[in-house]
Order: C-alpha cells, then sequence, then structure tokens
C-alpha cells in the first residue's frame, strides 16, 4: 500500500485539520505516515494545502510534486491542481464551490457538494470533514473508527462538543459518494 493525497482549500477551512485526522488514522491503522502542510502567511482566507503519505514502508520523502488523489475544497484549488494530479488518479471536488468543469479524462472526478451537505446538517464549518468521509469511501484503506479515533484525539476540552457533529459530517460525507 502507497498512496498520497493533497488536500488543498481557503485557510479556515480546516484543510490541515483534516490532514492531522487522515495521518493520525494512519498511524493507528500500523500504517507509515507524512503530513505536509503549505501555507502562505495569510492563513486564514489565503490558500491553504497539505499533502498526506501514507504507505507499508517507509515513506522516503514528503514531498510530493505529483498527487496520485486531490481533496479540492474550493475553486481555485481545483483549478491549481486539477493539472498536476497524476493520470489515473482521483480528485475529490467540493461541488457547492467549484463550478468549473473537468478537464481531463485521465482522472477520475467524484463531484460532492460537501458545503451544502455540511448546512443542510446544521453543521456548516464541517465541510472539510464531509470530504474526508468522501475520500473514505473512494480510499476505504484507513476505516472510519480509526478516523473517529483521531477525532476524539484532537477534539478535546472545548472543542469535545464538536465530536458528535463531526462524526455526522463523517458518515454523510461517506453516503455521499456512489
Amino acid at each position: 500500500m502507497d498512496s498520497n493525497v493533497l488536500i488543498a482549500g481557503f485557510g479556515g477551512q480546516g484543510v490541515l485539520f483534516i490532514g492531522q485526522l487522515l495521518a493520525e488514522a494512519a498511524m493507528n491503522h500500523g500504517l507509515n505516515c507524512t503530513w505536509t502542510p503549505a501555507y502562505g502567511a495569510e492563513m486564514r482566507g489565503g490558500t491553504v494545502n497539505c499533502t498526506v503519505c501514507v504507505s507499508d514502508d517507509e515513506v522516503a520523502c514528503a514531498y510530493v510534486e505529483t498527487p496520485q488523489n486531490v481533496i479540492a475544497l474550493n475553486g481555485p484549488s481545483f483549478e491549481r491542481f486539477e493539472k498536476k494530479i497524476k493520470s489515473g488518479g482521483v480528485m475529490i471536488v467540493n461541488s457547492s464551490l467549484v463550478k468549473s468543469a473537468p478537464s481531463r479524462n485521465d482522472i477520475t472526478y467524484k463531484f460532492v457538494p460537501m458545503t451544502d451537505i455540511a448546512h443542510n446538517s446544521g453543521h456548516e464549518k464541517m465541510a472539510n470533514i464531509v470530504s474526508l468521509g468522501a475520500f473514505l469511501k473512494v480510499f476505504p484503506f484507513i476505516s472510519k473508527e480509526n478516523i473517529i479515533n483521531a477525532m476524539k484525539k484532537k477534539l478535546t476540552g472545548k472543542k469535545a462538543s464538536m465530536l458528535d457533529g463531526n462524526i455526522k459530517a463523517l458518515d454523510e460525507g461517506y453516503a455521499a459518494v456512489n
């Protein structure tokens, strides 16, 4: 098993958080992984992305120029990373915010209305978790249980009250993918 995913969106969308959850869940699953964030000085509202590399073997290099898979939470991220994704890869797209038509026929697109799903479930700021649920449906090498355990580890103190909403958003994202 050797895979990577680049997760991209605006600062404040929780891009880095779901990358951390995915990395934590991979480690809990007994896999080797790296989590590499990339963001500008503007952070909230600016462009943010992170790459998570997961493997049965040691991960030799955390830098990925041509990602196998991409989660695009907004239009600028879709436009920037669609051309970089490896042929045969999968792009999971927030169709609530991305209105551009796909331009490639050598990758698979999964369009999920992440922001709409989050809004309709009463958890407007959890489109990122919806995207993670969609990712788990497409790539079931990490269980939802391991993601939920990672959430429990990250969502402590005041944030512990957000756990149930996050689990619901994860399930809704999982159910949204055919």
